[in-house]
C-alpha cells in the first residue's frame, strides 16, 4: 500500500478535555484519546451459540446503540489490550472467557481519530455476574443465536436503534475463525 507523503505541517492542539484532544494538522482536524492506549472489541459466543451484544445510550448519537462488548484500553491505568478486553467483557456482559485469541487491530474511524481497535475472540464463556457495565453505564446484554443475528440487527434499526457496523467485522472474524465456530454453511 502506498503512503502519502507527509505535508510537513505542524500539529496544533485546538482543545483538550479530560478524555479527548482536538488536533489540527494542515487542513485536517482530528481527535485523539488522552490517557488511553487504544480500544478493544470482543467477539464472544456462548456455548449455546449466542453472540453477546451490548446496548447502551450514546450521547454523541442521541440514540440507543447496539455493539460488540468493547472499551478503552489503558484508561484505568497501565494494562495490555488483552487485559482491557478481559475487564470489559466481564464489566459489560458478566462473562469470563477461558481462552482468548487476538484477531486484528485497525483504526476505528481513520478520518476522525487516531484510535486503533484491537479485536479479540473470547472462547469458553462462563457467566459470573449480570454485567451491565460500571456505575455510570446502563448496558443491556443481548444473547442472540448466531443464525438470527442479521435479522435481529435489522429489526433493531427498524426500531430506531443505531447498529455499530463493527459487529459485522466481528461476524466476519467469527466466520473465519480457526476453532471451528463459524457462520459459514
Amino acid at each position: 500500500m502506498e503512503q502519502m507523503e507527509q505535508s510537513g505541517e505542524t500539529c496544533q492542539s485546538l482543545c483538550q478535555g479530560k478524555f479527548l484532544e482536538l488536533l489540527k494538522e494542515g487542513r485536517w482536524e482530528y481527535v485523539r484519546r488522552v490517557n488511553a492506549s487504544g480500544a478493544v472489541m470482543i467477539v464472544a459466543v456462548t456455548k449455546e451459540g449466542e453472540l453477546l451484544l451490548v446496548e447502551e445510550y450514546r450521547v454523541p448519537l442521541h440514540a440507543w446503540t447496539i455493539g460488540l462488548p468493547a472499551g478503552i484500553s489503558g484508561d484505568e491505568g497501565e494494562e495490555s489490550a488483552l487485559q482491557s478486553a478481559r475487564r470489559e467483557l466481564e464489566e459489560e456482559t458478566g462473562y469470563r472467557a477461558d481462552a482468548w485469541t487476538y484477531l486484528f487491530t485497525g483504526p476505528s474511524s481513520p478520518g476522525l481519530t487516531t484510535e486503533m481497535v484491537s479485536f479479540y475472540l473470547a472462547d469458553g464463556l462462563h457467566r459470573i455476574s449480570e454485567g451491565g457495565g460500571v456505575a455510570h453505564e446502563n448496558i443491556t446484554v443481548h444473547r442472540i443465536p448466531l443464525p438470527l443475528v442479521h435479522g435481529w440487527l435489522m429489526d433493531q434499526t427498524g426500531q430506531g436503534k443505531v447498529v455499530d457496523p463493527k459487529i459485522f467485522m466481528g461476524l466476519y472474524f467469527l466466520s473465519h475463525s480457526v476453532n471451528g465456530v463459524g457462520l459459514e454453511e
